[in-house]
C-alpha cells in the first residue's frame, strides 16, 4: 500500500510539473519510462500504473492554467483559451480556472455512473461500426469545417496540418508529437501574445465561497459532458476538444458553462480511455499505452483500481490548482504579459530543443507558422486537429490497423 502512495504522489508532483510548463506532454514522460521500464523492475506493476494514472489525471486539470493565464497550450485544452482569456480580460482569471475544477470535480460521479454502462455497450457498439469507423471521422472533420464562416479557410488548416501530421509521423522525428502539438496549439499563441499589446488587469481576489454559481449552466455543462464525452473515448483520434465542441453544437453553452463543461470531459475521456482499453484492447490516449506496455492485460479489477486512483487524483490535483492558480496570478500581474509570453515561448522552444532532434525543430517551426496563419485567419483552432485525424483516416482507410 505504501508504494502505492508513494506512486500516486510522485506521478501527482511531475503531472503538476508537466501540467504548467508548456511543451512538456504526458506522452513524453510516459515514452520516457517506457524506455526505461527494466531500470523500474524492483517496482510493482500496479504502482507503475498508479504512478501514469495519478501523471496523466494531474497534467490534464493543470494543463488548463498556462492555457488560461497565457494561452500557452496543448490539444488538450486549446478550446479554454477564448472564453478563459475573455474572462482574465475582465479580471476574472481566477474565476475562469475555478469553473474548469467545478467541471472536474462534477467528473467524479459522472465517472462512477457511465463507467459501468460503457463497459457493457461499448463492445457491441464498436463491433458494429469499426469498419466504418474512418467515415465517422470524416463526417466529424467535414462538420467541423462546414460550421466555420470561412469554410474553404478553415479546409485548407484541415488538410495542410494533417498533411503536416501524416509526413511528421512517418520521418524519423524523435518524439514527434512534441514539436508538432507545442508549436500548432502552444507556439502559435504566444507568437500572437508577443506581437499584441496586452495589459491584463487586477484580477480579482476571488474566493470559492464568493463564486456566483450558475447553477443552470452548470447543469447544462453536466449533460453536454455525458452526452459527448463517452463517444469521443473510444473513437481514434477524438479527443476532448471535439466532442466539447460537438456537446455546444447540441446544448448552448455560456462561458462559464462551457469551461465547465470542457473541464468534466477532459477527465472522462482520460479515465473512460482506460474503459476502452479493458473492454475492446484499444488505447485512446498516452497514458492507456502505458498501461497496456505494463500490465499487458488489463482486468476488470484493474480498472476500478485505476478509477479510484484517478478520483483520489481529481480532488489533489484540483486543491494544487487551487494554490498554484493564486500564486501565478500574482506573478501574472506584476510581470508584462508580453514578457511571459516570450518567457513561456523561450522555455516551449528549449523543451523541442532538448527532448525533439533537428528534424523535430523544423516540425516545430512548420506547426507554429501554420497556427499563427489560423489564428489570423479567425478560424478556430479545432481544424488543426486534423494533424491527428487525418493520418487516422488514412491509416483506417488503407487497413493499416
Amino acid at each position: 500500500m505504501l508504494d502505492l502512495i508513494i506512486a500516486i504522489l510522485t506521478g501527482i508532483a511531475i503531472g503538476t510539473f508537466t501540467g504548467i510548463t508548456p511543451g512538456i506532454h504526458i506522452n513524453t514522460v510516459t515514452a520516457i519510462l517506457l524506455a526505461n521500464i527494466g531500470f523500474f523492475s524492483s517496482i510493482s506493476s500496479l504502482a507503475l500504473v498508479s504512478f501514469v494514472v495519478a501523471l496523466a489525471i494531474t497534467h490534464t486539470i493543470l494543463d488548463f492554467i498556462p492555457s488560461i493565464l497565457t494561452g500557452a497550450t496543448d490539444e488538450e485544452s486549446f478550446l479554454s483559451v477564448l472564453p478563459g482569456h475573455e474572462m482574465l480580460k475582465e479580471g476574472k482569471g481566477k474565476e475562469a480556472i475555478l469553473m474548469v475544477l467545478i467541471g472536474a470535480v462534477t467528473a467524479i460521479p459522472l465517472i462512477l455512473a457511465i463507467t459501468p454502462i460503457f463497459i457493457k455497450v461499448v463492445p457491441k457498439i464498436f463491433n458494429s461500426i469499426k469498419t466504418i469507423i474512418p467515415f465517422i471521422l470524416i463526417f466529424i472533420s467535414l462538420y467541423t469545417v462546414t460550421r466555420e464562416r470561412k469554410v474553404w479557410t478553415a479546409f485548407v488548416v484541415f488538410i495542410s496540418t494533417g498533411l503536416l501530421g501524416f509526413a511528421t509521423l512517418n520521418l524519423p522525428v524523435k518524439e514527434p508529437l512534441l514539436p508538432l502539438l507545442a508549436g500548432l496549439f502552444g507556439g502559435s499563441g504566444l507568437i500572437i501574445g508577443i506581437s499584441q499589446k496586452i495589459k491584463i488587469p487586477k484580477q480579482e481576489n476571488l474566493k470559492i465561497k464568493d463564486i456566483d454559481f450558475p447553477k443552470k449552466e452548470y447543469m447544462k455543462s453536466v449533460v453536454g459532458s455525458i452526452l459527448s464525452a463517452p463517444l469521443c473515448s473510444f473513437l481514434p483520434a477524438i479527443g476532448s476538444g471535439q466532442a466539447a465542441t460537438i456537446s455546444s453544437e447540441l446544448i448552448s453553452q455560456s462561458r462559464k458553462g462551457f469551461l465547465m463543461m470542457l473541464g468534466a470531459i477532459n477527465i472522462i475521456v482520460m479515465v473512460l480511455s482506460f474503459a476502452t482499453l479493458q473492454t475492446i484492447g484499444k488505447t485512446r490516449t498516452g497514458a492507456s499505452v502505458a498501461v497496456k506496455q505494463i500490465l499487458k492485460t488489463l482486468s476488470a479489477n484493474n480498472l476500478w483500481t485505476i478509477i479510484f486512483i484517478a478520483i483520489a487524483t481529481i480532488i489533489i490535483a484540483s486543491i494544487v490548482a487551487i494554490a498554484l492558480t493564486n500564486i501565478l496570478i500574482k506573478i501574472l500581474e506584476k510581470i508584462n504579459y508580453k514578457t511571459i509570453s516570450i518567457i513561456m515561448f523561450t522555455l516551449l522552444t528549449i523543451s523541442v530543443i532538448l527532448i525533439s532532434n533537428p528534424l523535430g525543430i523544423l516540425v516545430f517551426i512548420a506547426s507554429t507558422a501554420w497556427g499563427i496563419f489560423t489564428i489570423l485567419s479567425n478560424v478556430k483552432r479545432i481544424n488543426m486537429m486534423g494533424v491527428l485525424l487525418m493520418p487516422t483516416i488514412i491509416i483506417y482507410l488503407t487497413n493499416q490497423i
